[in-house]
């Protein structure tokens, strides 16, 4: 299900986006979440919460914090979220690509631009939804394709989770839950309890060890290789 969440500092852009998202779900057949907010203070602090958005529809003159200034802030807690910015003024249309935006609008808002703006961000979420996962981490919400995710370890109650870039995130938990999480993927196993590999990034196998891609080395327990090996080529069969 689709979470969306909306900020303006008028009460009828509120209704009126509230009554466009109703005749969306009702017309498109969709499902969706949504809360609104009439302050960035509001929006701001259910981040902080915890609280996660799939589409955000943001209004940059505002009282106070301005939406933009707000953009960057949620961009430390999600880096994911699909900012739409939503207003009646150009004026920051390029400083938007600072903050990643999805896409400006100019207001008034027109029924049929935002059932085709809704329909492209949509089609983004589900695209993501089906490739990639969700992670807690250190910097805040982060999405990751499970395709660049190469391998993960846990160290000390710490789950560190390496990507075809090189760039290391951090998240706090077990993995046995990261690992329910990427099973469905069906590119993932688990050759060692502190060590989950994307078998698609497997450079070799030896009765030792996986070499991975980046030329790391993960240990293999003794009375494991074959059972790895089996995956490994059931993977690569059925690729």
């Amino acid at each position: 299900m689709i979470k969306i969440a909306f900020c303006d500092d008028e009460l009828s852009v509120l209704s009126e986006i509230r009554e466009l998202l109703d005749q969306y779900c009702l017309e498109c057949n969709q499902k969706i979440e949504y809360m609104s907010f009439q302050s960035t203070l509001n929006l701001l602090a259910e981040i902080e919460r915890g609280a996660r958005f799939d589409i955000l529809l943001l209004d940059i003159l505002m009282p106070g914090e301005n939406g933009m200034e707000a953009a960057a802030e949620i961009r430390n807690y999600d880096s994911n979220i699909k900012i739409i910015f939503l207003t009646s003024s150009p004026e920051f249309a390029v400083e938007s690509y600072s903050v990643n935006a999805f896409f400006y609008q100019l207001k008034p808002i027109h029924r049929e631009t935002f059932f085709e703006l809704l329909d492209k961000a949509f089609s983004e979420c589900e695209k993501e939804h089906t490739s990639s996962l969700i992670l807690r981490c250190k910097n805040g919400i982060t999405r990751i394709e499970a395709r660049r995710l190469e391998y993960c370890e846990v160290i000390h109650r710490t789950l560190f989770i390496h990507l075809t870039n090189g760039k290391v995130l951090e998240s706090v938990g077990s993995m046995d839950e990261l690992y329910n999480q990427l099973l469905p993927f069906g590119c993932f196993s688990r050759p060692h309890r502190s060590y989950v590999v994307n078998l698609e990034h497997i450079q070799n196998l030896s009765y030792r060890a996986i070499t991975m891609s980046c030329m790391m080395e993960i240990p293999i327990p003794r009375g494991k290789y074959q059972e790895i090996k089996d995956a490994y080529l059931k993977y690569a069969f059925h690729k």
